[in-house]
């Protein structure tokens, strides 16, 4: 698994937790606030994506990135380490 793959994985977690959201254009540069995701649904895609990822870390590892690339590079790094 590499980090695109990851991007995809929130991406898709983005949309089944935001509904209004299914239909819009994401990429890994886009900021989940930016996108309108408050914090509690965001918390809820972070956890869905570990749980995917079969990852067991402190949410306050998670805190940092910008967007949905820098956050899949950081689950990805976690992943492996």
């Amino acid at each position: 698994m590499d980090s695109t793959q990851i991007a995809e994985m929130i991406i898709a977690e983005i949309r089944e937790t935001v509904p209004e959201l299914a239909g819009e254009t994401m990429t890994a540069a886009d900021s989940m606030a930016e996108l309108g995701v408050d914090s509690i649904e965001r918390s809820e895609i972070i956890l869905a994506t570990m749980e995917k990822l079969n990852l067991k870390i402190p949410m306050v590892q998670l805190h940092g990135p910008k967007n949905i690339g820098e956050l899949a590079d950081l689950l990805l790094s976690k992943s492996a380490g």
